[in-house]
């Protein structure tokens, strides 16, 4: 039985083969019989599909020959499996926005100002020092608005290509989100303590790991930091425009953080948070009143941990069912195939900050 694929790729100079996978061949990307042949028409690509007698419905993605160049959106996010029924003149014409692994393409008059605010910034609560960083709209000096602000972790991983880790690409995805006009945000990247990173960022209370520095850390944020950028810097300082975010440890500091000063952030950008470090959090040391009624974004991948998926819905049911969230708003999205890697945070930070900052639904 056979059906016929016509799929148009809308990105730009990507010389790799276009391939079909699905439900019809247990999911193995890259398989030669299901390479698609380019058309006649620049950017189509077509395939006869067999598919065995009787098939009623199929599930499938395209690649670029693996999943690490598999089918992305417009902004660079997951896209869930497509899924046909099959008809008697079966004839389909998809379109793909983006592919994992292209060079990222981005407008570079729109990219953001990177002000480094103090390579050994004072933490007095850890009597410790670090750099801090602010990306600023591309035309913050040529304005006098003001603007919302996204306090991120492990700033050494955000916008610099050199990143040991991988670099989420802050910086290009800020200016591509400008051309949308969804760029108008300022980013502090604060970066983490290197050895006391895992201590810095573990809360307080008895956790897998131990008793960290965590509530000292997240006072410094929300004391001392956000003061010094409010003075410094042309924000929107009340808590409708303070987001706070990381991945990983950073992640779950970010939640604590929010959590514990709720009259500072309404927005909270959570990604692969380690909650096994603590999948019970203790809700009476959190001062989740009910003023709060934020957005919190959270995404992980279930090819992270055998966990992840389970503890992130864990904590959102366990969130929701606070006496104080009547208003809150989550979103949980999941990767199927997403790992725990800074590209793939990266990929997630324009729809999130879309979702949080500029969706006024």
């Amino acid at each position: 039985m056979q059906r016929r694929l016509l799929v148009h790729d809308h990105s730009s100079n990507d010389e790799r083969p276009v391939y079909v996978v699905g439900s019809f061949n247990d999911w193995q990307p890259g398989q030669e019989e299901y390479r698609m042949e380019p058309t006649e028409r620049p950017g189509y690509f077509r395939l006869e599909l067999d598919l065995a007698p009787g098939t009623e419905w199929v599930e499938y993605k395209y690649t670029r020959g693996g999943w690490d160049g598999v089918e992305l959106d417009e902004q660079g996010g997951y896209v869930p499996n497509r899924r046909k029924i099959i008809g008697q003149q079966w004839r389909h014409t998809d379109h793909v926005s983006r592919w994992a692994g292209e060079h990222y393409v981005f407008p570079t008059e729109l990219l953001p100002k990177i002000e480094i605010i103090d390579e050994e910034f004072a933490i007095p609560q850890l009597i410790r020092t670090r750099r801090i960083a602010a990306l600023l709209p591309h035309d913050y000096y040529e304005s006098d608005k003001r603007y919302p602000v996204l306090y991120l972790q492990d700033g050494q991983n955000l916008f610099e290509d050199t990143a040991p880790f991988g670099s989420w690409g802050v910086d290009k995805r800020l200016a591509r989100l400008s051309s949308r006009q969804q760029g108008d945000i300022i980013i502090v990247a604060i970066d983490h303590a290197e050895a006391q990173r895992m201590s810095e960022f573990t809360p307080s209370f008895s956790t897998i790991l131990g008793r960290g520095e965590g509530k000292k850390y997240v006072r410094f944020l929300a004391d001392t930091l956000k003061p010094y950028v409010d003075q410094h810097f042309r924000t929107l300082p009340d808590p409708p425009n303070t987001g706070i975010g990381g991945s990983s440890l950073g992640g779950l500091v970010s939640i604590y953080a929010g959590l514990m000063y709720p009259e500072v952030y309404d927005k909270f950008m959570i990604f692969s948070p380690s909650l096994w470090v603590t999948p019970e959090l203790p809700w009476e040391l959190i001062d989740l009143t009910n003023e709060f009624d934020g957005r919190i974004y959270l995404y992980g991948g279930a090819a992270e941990s055998a966990t992840m998926v389970e503890h992130l819905e864990r904590f959102r049911d366990q969130l929701l069912a606070q006496p104080g969230a009547a208003e809150v708003k989550v979103l949980l999205e999941i990767d199927p195939l997403g790992q725990h890697n800074e590209a793939r945070w990266g990929q997630e930070f324009p729809r999130a900050i879309e979702w949080l900052f500029f969706d006024h639904q």
